[in-house]
């Protein structure tokens, strides 16, 4: 099963890891009515795949529009350079393509435009020969693979936008034995995670380093402990689950020297079913709602 979209590693180092808003800004939790017992938390993860799969096909009808801001941050904490880009996202054999279509507000042309057609064509074709429940190269981060490597505690019930969720904690084991890059970051991770408890879907997910991530044995990068990400899915057309937007922080270093501090939000709207027989489109408008307070 892929999770929720997760852009590429390098993509989602800098603009994509994103925080909190502070806990001034959150409303307070809501604890869910008394229910059944509680589901294992690694069973309840099966089921979220299991769920995953059968919308795929639904998936494939469906574009929407992510607005992507990233905003370079000075050692004074003040913002030096802006970044918008603007994508369009469409599904291939259960993958998620991103279309870049804007950069800073103005539409791709000549040299770039070219450039990312050929991008989003190999793309394509890499999708269609890849299977659904297989990640798309470089996008190596599942639900399963991320878990694989946590510790998972607090089992609990609240809600969340008006409907009941099952949340936990997740913190990476020291002692995990890792395959591949993903794995190895999610080591680094600590944070919480909330499943929509009737549809089986991650309504939302907060995480943080809690170490410091080395790649290439830090020669390449080193992302710095307390770089944080949060982002957000919503039930679209009352048939399957899609991103709503994410925020977060990141602090890192690239090659020995170059040191970068970056935040970035992602907000995706102007959600699209259509048809091949070119029935009219219908849009979808989820409203984002604030997000739960981050439990300690």
């Amino acid at each position: 099963m892929q999770a929720p979209r997760i852009p590429p590693l390098a993509a989602w180092l800098l603009p994509l890891l994103l925080a909190p808003c502070s806990p001034a800004q959150q409303p307070p939790a809501q604890a869910a009515q008394p229910g059944p017992p509680l589901p294992d938390v690694r069973q309840l993860m099966l089921e979220v795949q299991e769920h995953q799969k059968q919308l795929e096909k639904v998936r494939e009808n469906y574009t929407y529009t992510s607005l992507q801001t990233t905003q370079d941050i000075d050692s004074n904490g003040q913002v030096k350079k802006t970044t918008t880009e603007e994508f369009e996202v469409f599904f291939v054999n259960g993958h998620g393509i991103d279309r870049k279509v804007k950069k800073d507000g103005k539409p791709l042309d000549g040299h770039d435009l070219d450039k990312e057609t050929e991008r989003v064509t190999k793309l394509v074709e890499k999708a269609q020969q890849t299977p659904p429940d297989q990640p798309l190269p470089p996008q190596t981060i599942t639900v399963r693979g991320v878990l694989e490597m946590m510790d998972v505690r607090n089992p609990r019930r609240q809600t969340f936008r008006g409907r009941p969720t099952i949340v936990f904690d997740f913190i990476g084991r020291k002692d995990a034995k890792t395959h591949g890059l993903a794995q190895d970051l999610s080591k680094t991770l600590q944070g919480t995670m909330w499943i929509d408890e009737a549809d089986r879907k991650i309504a939302h997910l907060e995480a943080r380093f809690i170490d410091n991530f080395d790649l290439g044995g830090g020669l390449f990068a080193r992302i710095d402990k307390g770089s944080s990400f949060y982002f957000d899915q919503a039930l679209v057309n009352g048939e399957l689950w899609l991103p709503v937007g994410g925020e977060g922080t990141i602090q890192a270093r690239i090659l020995l020297f170059k040191g970068i501090r970056q935040h970035g939000t992602e907000r995706d709207y102007d959600y699209k079913r259509f048809h091949v027989d070119a029935e009219p489109q219908k849009d979808a408008k989820p409203v984002q709602e604030p997000k739960p307070p981050t439990q300690p």
